[in-house]
């Protein structure tokens, strides 16, 4: 009951705003009307007209001038009742002059009558579209005019001209409200679209923030399962033991997987993933990516590297360089049971150059309506596909769909019982050479003396993070938000900063903002260590000067190196680290 009353004092103050916008444009007409009406037939009819519809506009509107007020909230029904009144009968008035001019008899002022209704019900129309419930107010009476007149004179004449007039004129009649009841419902349906888009992006917004928590809930436990598999690896353990950590370990890969997948494919499909362009080794990645799946692949299998006269530096995004070229080798070896799996790269073309590498397997293979599929999200090879291999079939879908965001494409080729060939084709640009690389931080790195300020508010976190830099002999100070980092910020100088980004009290890019206007470690580097992985969240470091972005779950050894070259090269005011 009460949303329907909300619905009607809506429509009703709808109505009102139309009316008052639209009181210029009725006089106006009424007084072009009355002028044709005068020069027809002459004497003092349409004056009066002309006043009596001044005099019935200026009521209509002082009836509807409470309901524009900006606080006005609530229509009384009987408020609405004499809008309703006064709205209708201010259209009959209108139609009334086209009334005397039809009856004086003459052919032109027929012809004009019938005109003056037309247009009086399609500027009605017109004016009242968005606002259907006021619509039937104002176009019935010269609806009904336009249907009554002939009608009127083909009873009472026995003329077959007038008969015929009538005849023309209800037909024509009935077409214009025919079309204007067309017009209602392509409004309405349009009202419905828009109504279903908005509908839509609200829900895609809320899918976006549900992904974006469930990245960051499971990013956060997921921290402490990979990082104390990491650290009970660089323990002593036995043979039974060490095999545990593997499974661990893999299980931990899968699952991050999985979650990146799934972010990747979200944002993808907002528009919200955005390529990079970086220089690279070429030949170094691909040879690190054979490498690193031919120790998965299984034991029956060959995978070899064959570059071809390709660069030795391009230029391209190299995350999803490398995430492309890992998906076509993981559904290589998961196809490939025994044979061979061989990674070709190379180039063609002068003025416009592709650079493009195939994978090839000795797999089962596809037929022609699998290959089609495959690029499609959730979809696999086959039903127990899933069952066999695992996965969610995003793997290839995302690689497509990143390889024409880089500007290129992913192809297939394939017969079932021969293999697959997927060639994944970018532009070509060149890279200039690598400068001399310093000593890249290792294992070997010495934290002796190094201070750490962690902004972490989960003690299990807190916990690894000491673990990883504590033994190099690092002192690592912790804030359980970014209030008590800013405090600590402000008290005495750190060599490094670490902060997450979802806290209490206070969040990370707030409490790194702060520490950047002033104090001691106004200049010490700041690196983002969190569980929120998207685009806008790096958006959001960028903005206060952080662009070193350590995504949990963390890595001993990325940690180590980033905080390694922070110590090595601190930033100075205003400048920033790139990740």
């Amino acid at each position: 009951m009460t949303t329907d009353r909300a619905a009607t004092n809506a429509a009703f103050r709808a109505i009102a705003i139309v009316r008052g916008k639209d009181l210029g444009i009725r006089i106006g007409f009424g007084a072009f009307i009355g002028m044709i009406g005068w020069v027809l037939a002459p004497g003092p009819v349409a004056p009066l007209w002309f006043a009596a519809v001044v005099a019935g506009q200026v009521i209509d509107h002082a009836i509807s001038a409470p309901l524009r007020r900006a606080g006005a909230s609530a229509v009384s029904p009987p408020h609405a009742v004499a809008l309703a009144t006064s709205m209708t009968l201010n259209a009959c008035l209108y139609s009334s002059l086209a009334v005397f001019l039809w009856f004086q008899g003459t052919a032109v002022g027929m012809a004009f009558a019938l005109l003056s209704l037309c247009g009086s019900l399609i500027n009605n129309a017109l004016q009242m579209a968005q606002t259907p419930r006021g619509l039937i107010y104002v176009i019935g009476p010269p609806g009904l005019y336009i249907v009554a007149l002939p009608l009127i004179t083909g009873l009472t004449s026995p003329a077959p001209d007038a008969v015929q007039m009538a005849l023309i004129s209800t037909g024509g009649g009935v077409y214009i409200l025919h079309t204007l009841m067309a017009v209602k419902r392509i409004w309405t349906t349009s009202r419905q679209t828009d109504a279903a888009i908005e509908a839509a992006q609200k829900a895609n917004a809320a899918k976006s923030d549900f992904l974006a928590t469930i990245s960051h809930e499971i990013r956060t436990p997921m921290n402490a399962v990979v990082a104390a598999g990491e650290l009970l690896r660089r323990t002593d353990l036995t043979e039974e033991q060490a095999g545990h950590v593997d499974m661990l370990g893999n299980a931990s890969e899968v699952l991050l997987g999985l979650l990146n997948d799934v972010l990747d494919l979200s944002r993808i499909e907002s528009g919200k993933l955005e390529v990079e362009l970086a220089p690279f080794d070429l030949t170094e990645k691909l040879a690190a990516a054979a490498n690193l799946w031919r120790t998965k692949a299984a034991g029956g299998v060959t995978l070899t590297f064959e570059p071809a006269g390709v660069p030795a530096r391009i230029m391209t995004d190299p995350l999803r360089f490398q995430q492309i070229v890992s998906n076509l080798l993981s559904n290589a070896t998961k196809f490939t049971a025994s044979g061979q799996i061989t990674v070709r790269a190379g180039r063609f073309g002068m003025d416009d150059p592709i650079l493009w590498i195939e994978v090839e397997d000795s797999g089962a293979g596809m037929d022609a309506e699998t290959c089609d599929r495959i690029f499609s999200s959730f979809e696999q090879g086959s039903t127990g596909v899933t069952r066999v291999h695992g996965g969610t079939g995003l793997g290839l879908a995302i690689s497509r769909r990143l390889a024409q965001l880089m500007g290129g494409s992913l192809t297939v080729r394939s017969q079932v019982g021969q293999g697959s060939v997927f060639r994944f084709e970018i532009p070509l640009m060149l890279a200039e050479a690598a400068p001399v690389a310093a000593h890249e931080p290792g294992e070997d790195w010495s934290g002796t003396g190094v201070r750490v300020l962690l902004a972490e508010d989960h003690p299990v976190n807190q916990r690894i993070v000491r673990m990883m830099l504590e033994p190099f002999g690092a002192a690592v100070t912790i804030a359980a938000n970014g209030a008590e980092a800013v405090e600590l910020a402000g008290n005495r100088a750190f060599d490094v900063i670490l902060m997450d980004m979802q806290m209490p009290v206070m969040g990370g890019v707030e409490a790194a903002a702060l520490i950047r206007r002033a104090g001691p470690n106004a200049a010490t580097p700041i690196l983002a260590l969190t569980a929120n992985a998207l685009a806008e969240h790096r958006a959001e470091w960028a903005g206060v000067g952080v662009e070193v972005f350590i995504t949990k779950p963390v890595e001993m050894q990325v940690l180590l190196d980033h905080v390694a070259a922070a110590v090595a090269a601190p930033v100075v005011a205003g400048d920033r680290l790139t990740a």
